[in-house]
């Protein structure tokens, strides 16, 4: 029974020696499966196996839209003031700080202009991570600007909406965000200058009742949730029950609200295509 018994001690490798697999290394979707960060971002962030659509942030649009991910920032550097002196759990200004060196993002939406396969485009592109995407002061101001920009320019606005509604800590003020880039849109559209906006998972609250919704194209990717208010406050509201798959970008699409859904690693392909009809 020589052959039964252990010559070597077994494992020798120490504790400080062993390795671990690195955080981040695979991304696993709702439905199961596994890919490799690696691949899922040449992938545009889409498993390909079922399609799953990962939720991602502005750096990462912005890797997709512009040619060799190149592009300049506007208004980079602008910050949410504390003008109501807001306190629930911590003050509104600390919460802001700690977001602030959390996400290494300024606020909730980013805007940039660049080329898209060698188009002129103007992107201002929200980051859920930033107090869940929601619409505060700097956010409505940062998108009335990128539209001037599109105005003085004549470029293309392209939208993507990715938020939780208005920001609370600023009540009125950021209410008054959804009435001014309404306003700004309007003078885009009476300039002729195609307005595309795309809407993300999720999109909800004050943003879908305003811009969100005022594209001249309104596009959205597979599966996000579109609304208003939430499915159980409608719920409650209306005392009966929400048809299946109520607020998701199909049931949208099909009553009417979006024009299409677009597959994300089709993206550029498409909004260049549909941005050189409009201009012929």
């Amino acid at each position: 029974m020589a052959w039964f018994k252990r010559t070597d001690k077994g494992i020798k490798t120490s504790t400080e020696e062993k390795k671990d697999a690195p955080d981040g290394l695979w991304f696993k979707t709702p439905k199961g499966n596994i890919i490799h960060t690696r691949e899922l971002k040449h992938n545009s962030y889409v498993c390909p196996d079922d399609d799953y659509h990962v939720k991602i942030g502005s750096k990462e649009y912005f890797e997709i839209l512009f040619d060799g991910n190149k592009f300049k920032e506007i208004d980079a550097n602008m910050t949410s003031g504390d003008p109501l002196k807001f306190v629930d759990t911590k003050p509104y200004s600390s919460r802001i700080e700690a977001t602030i060196a959390k996400t290494e993002l300024n606020d909730a939406v980013r805007t940039a202009v660049g080329k898209m396969n060698g188009l002129d485009l103007v992107v201002s592109c929200m980051d859920f991570n930033f107090i869940g995407g929601s619409m505060g002061s700097v956010v409505g101001e940062k998108i009335a600007r990128a539209i001037d920009y599109s105005l003085k320019e004549k470029i293309p606005f392209l939208m993507i909406s990715k938020s939780g509604g208005a920001r609370m800590m600023e009540a009125g003020f950021s209410l008054m965000q959804m009435a001014k880039t309404s306003a700004k849109l309007a003078l885009l559209d009476k300039a002729g200058i195609p307005y595309i906006s795309m809407l993300t998972d999720p999109t909800t609250g004050g943003v879908t009742a305003s811009y969100a919704m005022l594209g001249d194209f309104n596009i959205a990717e597979p599966g996000a949730l579109i609304g208003f208010a939430g499915p159980r406050v409608i719920r409650e509201t209306i005392g009966k029950d929400l048809p299946k798959g109520f607020q998701s970008s199909e049931f949208v699409l099909e009553h009417g609200f979006l024009d299409f859904i677009i597959d994300r690693r089709q993206l550029k392909n498409r909004l260049t295509t549909l941005l050189n009809l409009l201009n012929n």
